[in-house]
């Protein structure tokens, strides 16, 4: 008791510690007897020398807490009459500071229940009030923030074409996608000229066309991934690169039973027509139509809303559905690029002027690194960095399609029209060998 007394007396004189607020304290002696401490019990809830039930009449402050005697036996009769009125044992002692919102207690093993330590809120969980003994999950648009005391509504991510990244590549794929047609209006213009004609004219013009469209296929790739862009922008994608490729692959052995068919005696002069250019791209095509209609029909690609992946963002994508078929697509693509650089670089010394099996061999080289490249870039990126990279590789290697087959051929039709002669093409130029 005078403990108490004293402690009481301190915290008064020292009003830093609880300003504004003054102590007080009543003191009943039960003698270690029951009915006394029933009596005192009693007086202190009715406020008087009088006890009534249910009924106060002290005007002083009410009471904070009651300590019991040191006795079980009285104390337990005090605990009843107390709890009765709704008069607490949390007071509580803790040994251990409170824990703030957005964590929450954790017990220490071998220490009584008010010694415990604060943890924070596991990732997704929140807690909104202080001592709280559990976490509460955030749903799955939600996450917390970063006191993880309230959740907050997910950002969602794709490549938007407002964003800087989604714009840049957009306004990319228009421009580029109007060069192809500048080439192939200069080709119509010249179209009777050795140099186009020299170079199969006809698939020339199918090659920049579907090169227009590679360009064009980019842009599905842009922008929020509805269900019917992602049922069809990797079937789109590949079905118009296989044209490209075929119709690279076409040029290539045109090349070559170009140059053969010169030989006296040689059986591949029926070949020379266009007949196998197109034999070659229908068949070409036709193998890639297959894959691409079998992954519509088995493992359709459809959108998709990607929590797991990214901590508080929800990225929207396009799952492929099966993703061995994007890589059977992709890989057929590898394999007539591959194919088509190894015809042209067995090629790529045939002594005629009009030869393609050179740029053809860097412009196969050139795509077939792109692609390479492109593998584990895809693997390792997330969200729409993902998509951005798929849209990078697209357009730069329709590019060095583009640079590597038609540009020399510009730069000689507009830049060189004397070299644009059937005498220069067959070297049979003057002082040439």
């Amino acid at each position: 008791m005078q403990a108490l007394i004293f402690a009481v007396e301190e915290i008064n004189d020292h009003p830093e510690l609880l300003p504004n607020i003054t102590l007080g304290f009543q003191v009943f002696d039960t003698c270690f007897n029951l009915r006394k401490a029933a009596h005192g019990t009693l007086s202190m809830l009715s406020g008087g020398n009088e006890t009534t039930a249910n009924y106060h009449c002290n005007k002083l402050s009410p009471l904070a807490c009651i300590i019991g005697d040191s006795g079980s036996s009285v104390s337990i009769i005090m605990a009843q009459i107390l709890g009765l009125n709704r008069y607490p044992q949390v007071p509580l002692s803790n040994c251990s500071p409170s824990c703030p919102t957005g964590f929450r207690r954790v017990m220490v093993t071998g220490k009584s229940p008010c010694c415990y330590e604060c943890a924070l809120c596991p990732l997704g969980q929140t807690s909104n009030q202080t001592d709280s003994v559990k976490c509460h999950l955030c749903s799955w648009d939600t996450w917390p923030n970063l006191q993880r005391d309230k959740c907050l509504p997910r950002t969602t991510e794709f490549l938007s074409r407002e964003e800087p990244l989604g714009y840049g590549l957009s306004a990319i794929s228009i421009f580029s996608s109007l060069v192809p047609l500048v080439i192939l209006f200069i080709f119509i213009y010249y179209k009777t000229t050795p140099v186009v004609r020299a170079n199969n004219y006809s698939l020339s013009c199918l090659l920049l066309l579907s090169l227009f469209l590679c360009f064009l296929c980019s842009l599905v790739f842009i922008g929020y991934p509805q269900p019917q862009m992602c049922l069809l922008r990797q079937v789109a994608f590949g079905m118009v690169f296989t044209v490209c490729i075929s119709c690279v692959l076409a040029k290539t052995i045109t090349v070559v039973i170009a140059f053969n068919a010169t030989k006296p005696g040689s059986r591949l002069r029926q070949w020379t027509g266009v007949r196998v250019s197109y034999f070659v791209i229908v068949l070409s095509s036709f193998i890639q139509l297959v894959i691409c209609v079998s992954w519509l029909f088995l493992f359709p690609p459809f959108s998709e809303l990607d929590t797991d992946t990214k901590p508080g963002v929800i990225i929207a994508n396009c799952n492929e559905g099966s993703p061995t078929a994007f890589w059977c697509m992709l890989g057929y693509l590898g394999f007539l690029a591959t194919i088509s650089f190894i015809v042209a670089f067995l090629a790529r010394r045939l002594p005629d002027s009009f030869n393609e099996a050179k740029f053809i061999t860097f412009s196969m080289l050139a795509f077939l690194s792109v692609w390479v490249s492109f593998i584990p870039a895809y693997l390792s990126a997330h969200g729409m960095y993902t998509v951005a990279m798929e849209v990078f590789a697209i357009l730069s290697s329709s590019w060095t399609v583009m640079l590597c087959i038609f540009v020399p051929k510009c730069f000689i039709i507009l830049l060189r029209p004397n070299m644009n002669s059937r005498e220069h093409l067959m070297g049979k130029v003057k002082g040439q060998k």
